[in-house]
């Protein structure tokens, strides 16, 4: 493997050239595109959006299951523009414009114009991109900081030591940190890369090194002591998502993670990845900079690899990868001349980012395509908050109520946010949650769990009506108040209407509402 010679020095800045022109062009139309079909798109927020507009009203340094960042992004973009759907999600193409700005500087001064060129275009094409582009996840700021961190790192490897980049390179870790903590193996790149060349090494000295630890450790340290101060309620949830207590061995899970990879990257640039760096590396034919790169795509690769065949893993759960593998692969089908391959990669990418504007701003193309089911989880959340909130104030009227209680998370979310106006009242009973156990296993349960001294007459939402016969066991008197739904697509629509007993609940939510009295939990829950 030839790792002889450092990256080679950037070439030299033409002022406003034509690849630099491109780039620009290419991340400015698409961002513009895709903060239009936001404002444009009447679909709803998903419940994990909700929970991370409601974080957003608490300022802090951690919450129960994610790092800060979301919540603050949702917090500058809602103090600009107000609480509707647009301004929560208005930061994530942002994000990606900005990392798809930095993969061109990267592939620049790595390989060449072009190839940054390339890189941005793989980037802002990807099919995971295009998506998250459109739902705020914590992907989107995790991809940002990643690729300003990779950057300062490429620009110490090959501009010499400097201490603003390994600033740069510190303060970037932490706030990719701070997004998401599969940040982590941008660290466990590092090191490899560390290890495996010595002139990567020689490019650090130790005021160099130190200035980067210490700027790392200044950005995340609030994050650390607000898990210390909550037992580390973070770190614990993330770690349990590992999931390694059932069957240890589930190749099907592998394959199936491996397969979802083409769908994320890409068909061709993830084939070039894993195929060409793959057979580079067999040979010992990767260059200084290949080396670098794959130093940051393998681990988080390999990691959930091995974490889907021990257990499972979420499609996007190497979604980091995808930052130096978007460089990478372009680099080598530019040193390849493989103009046709590249060409057809972006093509698909752009053909599927095409459809997916359009599916946003019209989601009658998705259901006409008989694919409802993909976008249930955008659907019906507003309907429900407002049957629940006009049934309680009728409750309130009747008899009053002491609080309003939900037995899952998903619809504690929905309720916060598009039952805000009500839930917000100062006459308005809170919104609490049924704890199915014995301690709380997300926010909502830990922050809000409904009480004996909340207990006096409750309205209870069970979604599904899964928990109902839980939930009378836990009252005095009680009684079903009737059953709610939201149909989530036309052709359930006229299902529904021929029968209702061909409930579907992949095109029909339900909720059990059941009026609760003398609240008295049973004592062993799990």
């Amino acid at each position: 493997m030839s790792t002889s010679s450092a990256p080679d020095a950037p070439p030299p800045l033409n002022g406003y050239s034509r690849p630099l022109r491109i780039a620009l062009t290419l991340v400015l139309v698409l961002t513009v595109l895709r903060m239009a079909a936001i404002f444009a798109s009447p679909l709803e927020l998903n419940p994990e959006e909700a929970q991370y507009w409601l974080w957003s009203r608490t300022l802090d340094f951690g919450y129960f299951s994610k790092p800060p960042m979301i919540a603050w992004a949702i917090w500058a973009s809602t103090a600009i523009g107000g609480d509707a759907e647009p301004w929560v999600r208005f930061s994530a193409p942002l994000f990606h414009a900005v990392a798809g700005l930095s993969l061109f500087a990267i592939g620049r001064r790595l390989y060449g114009d072009w190839t940054g060129v390339a890189a941005a275009a793989v980037y802002m094409l990807m099919p995971g991109v295009t998506l998250s582009s459109f739902i705020l996840a914590t992907d989107a700021p995790l991809l940002c900081f990643l690729s300003l961190a990779l950057l300062a790192y490429v620009w110490i490897q090959s501009g010499g030591r400097s201490l603003a980049p390994a600033a740069g390179l510190g303060a970037a870790l932490g706030l990719a940190m701070l997004s998401k903590y599969a940040a982590l193996y941008a660290v466990v790149a590092i090191g490899l890369h560390l290890a495996l060349s010595r002139d990567a090494r020689r490019a650090w000295d130790l005021k160099t090194a130190a200035l980067a630890v210490l700027a790392f450790a200044a950005v995340l340290a609030p994050n650390v002591i607000w898990n210390a101060q909550h037992h580390f309620a973070t770190v614990g949830h993330t770690a349990a998502n590992a999931n390694l207590g059932g069957k240890l061995f589930n190749p099907g899970e592998m394959l199936s993670f491996l397969g979802g990879q083409f769908g994320v990257f890409g068909p061709v640039p993830f084939g070039v990845l894993v195929g060409g760096a793959g057979l580079l590396a067999w040979r010992r034919r990767l260059e200084a900079q290949d080396l670098l790169l794959l130093c940051f795509a393998l681990p988080p690769l390999a990691v959930v690899t091995v974490g889907a065949l021990l257990s499972r893993a979420n499609d996007n759960w190497a979604a980091s990868a995808y930052i130096a593998g978007s460089v990478l692969a372009a680099a080598l089908l530019v040193r390849w001349r493989a103009r046709w391959w590249l060409g057809l990669g972006l093509g698909l990418q752009a053909a599927l980012a095409v459809f997916t504007l359009l599916a946003v701003t019209n989601p009658a193309m998705v259901d006409a395509l008989g694919r409802s089911n993909d976008i249930k989880r955008v659907r019906g959340w507003k309907q429900m908050a407002e049957q629940v909130v006009q049934r309680a104030q009728v409750e309130q009227i009747n008899g009053g109520l002491s609080a309003i209680a939900v037995d899952d998370r998903f619809l504690f979310n929905a309720l916060s946010y598009y039952g805000r106006d009500y839930i917000g009242a100062p006459d308005a009973p809170p919104l609490t949650v049924w704890l199915r156990g014995n301690h709380a296993g997300n926010q909502a349960e830990a922050t809000a769990p409904l009480t004996p001294a909340l207990g006096d007459r409750v309205l209870l939402v069970s979604l599904e009506g899964l928990q109902a016969d839980r939930i009378v066991a836990d009252f005095g008197a009680s009684r079903t108040a009737g059953i709610l739904h939201q149909i989530l697509s036309v052709k359930c629509a006229a299902r529904y209407a021929d029968d209702e007993k061909k409930y579907e609940h992949r095109c029909l939510r339900r909720e059990t509402l059941i009026l609760g009295e003398g609240f008295r939990p049973v004592k062993d829950r799990d």
